[in-house]
């Protein structure tokens, strides 16, 4: 089988994994370990600083993206629809996933099999920027949970203060809002809109 010499484009030249939506592959981004927020050059595909950590603010779990997902119509349509908002748009980015682990990853720049057990629906300028919360496939206590209304409350809530603070300045305005929590089912949802988008705006995934 012929084989590209090259590194894949982690957005476009990633599969999604053929068990979508219930088994998806992450590109993990960053790590609780990092201090600064690597995020994707959208173009190269590469890894970039885009800013230090804010103040004490530690990602809690695996955080990335989803590859061959898009936030557009679909995904905006999507969160009118569970919130009963109005005049949404989707951010334009892939679809964000937070993979929970027993497991020390201590660094991104790779691809994980993730279970989506739900999600926080984070709303940042108007813009719908969903959160996908996962598992890691096969991870030895994480995996007992299908939903993630089975978490612990406080495991929850810590998802939730991240979100809500990571942009947050001493003084500054609120920047996002998380007005729905939600579970698996609504999850997947989440993720085939987001597949919806991306064969629009980018053709069928190869």
């Amino acid at each position: 089988m012929e084989t590209s010499k090259y590194k894949s484009h982690p957005w476009h030249g990633v599969a999604i994994g053929d068990g979508a939506p219930d088994i998806v592959t992450a590109f993990i981004e960053i790590t609780p370990s990092d201090t600064v927020k690597y995020e994707m050059d959208k173009e190269s595909g590469i890894l970039k600083v885009d800013r230090p950590q804010l103040y004490s603010n530690v990602v809690p779990a695996l955080y990335g993206f989803i590859p061959q997902t898009y936030c557009k119509e679909e995904v905006a349509a999507l969160c009118m629809k569970q919130t009963g908002l109005s005049g949404m748009e989707g951010d334009g980015d892939p679809l964000d996933i937070l993979v929970l682990t027993e497991h020390r990853i201590v660094h991104g720049d790779i691809l994980v099999k993730a279970i989506p057990i739900g999600g926080l629906k984070m709303i940042d300028h108007q813009q719908a920027d969903d959160k996908i919360i996962a598992v890691l496939q096969q991870d030895g206590t994480y995996t007992k949970w299908k939903d993630l209304f089975e978490l612990p409350e406080s495991i929850i809530t810590r998802l939730k203060h991240y979100f809500l603070t990571y942009k947050l300045a001493p003084g500054s305005v609120q920047p996002v809002e998380i007005p729905l929590i939600y579970g698996r089912e609504e999850a997947l949802e989440v993720i085939n809109a987001s597949r919806r988008d991306y064969a629009m705006h980018f053709g069928k995934p190869k």
